[in-house]
């Protein structure tokens, strides 16, 4: 699994859930590890890593040798339009029902084959995707599970049985 000589670099695997007020911020988190010397496997389910070739180019993603972006199906059926966000009913059955845990599984492995040309994964990190737990611990890789989107969207899903419970939720005569 060696480079050509280089030194090795920890490798960083970012998989944020996959709705866009997640990816920014994993992105961005992404670019501080690459910044500290991490390489970078960025990883977007098959639906958004359209979108950004999209909305970026066909080569916006082609980025540094040690800032690579990866794409891993869903579950979910093709889509032609990328105009819109995903269908999110769907998407949260979709992961619910761990569909995409065997895609990264097989990333992993695909990243830590002999043949790889980048090193070995030293750690995931993922943003409340707990099916990467079941893939990291297989492999016996570190895993650091994080809410990268923002701290009033943290509360309101830690209270939102709280407001369900006491009516505040759904809203009504809207």
């Amino acid at each position: 699994m060696g480079i050509n000589g280089e030194t090795k670099k920890p490798h960083a695997v970012c998989l944020p859930y996959p709705a866009q007020g997640h990816i920014t911020p994993m992105l961005q988190l992404a670019k501080l590890l690459h910044y500290k010397g991490f390489h970078i496997t960025f990883v977007n389910n098959e639906y958004n890593h359209m979108r950004f070739l999209k909305s970026r180019g066909p080569h916006s993603l082609d980025g540094l040798p040690d800032f690579r972006f990866a794409a891993i199906a869903d579950g979910l059926p093709p889509t032609d339009t990328c105009d819109a966000t995903q269908d999110a009913k769907a998407l949260c059955h979709s992961i619910r029902d761990r569909l995409l845990l065997a895609p990264f599984k097989k990333l992993l492995q695909k990243l830590n084959a002999e043949d790889s040309n980048v090193p070995p994964v030293t750690c995931v990190v993922s943003d409340i995707l707990s099916i990467t737990l079941s893939a990291t611990e297989e492999l016996g890789i570190p895993n650091v599970l994080l809410w990268t989107a923002s701290a009033c969207s943290l509360m309101g899903s830690l209270h939102y049985p709280q407001l369900m419970e006491r009516g505040y939720i759904p809203l009504k005569d809207i």
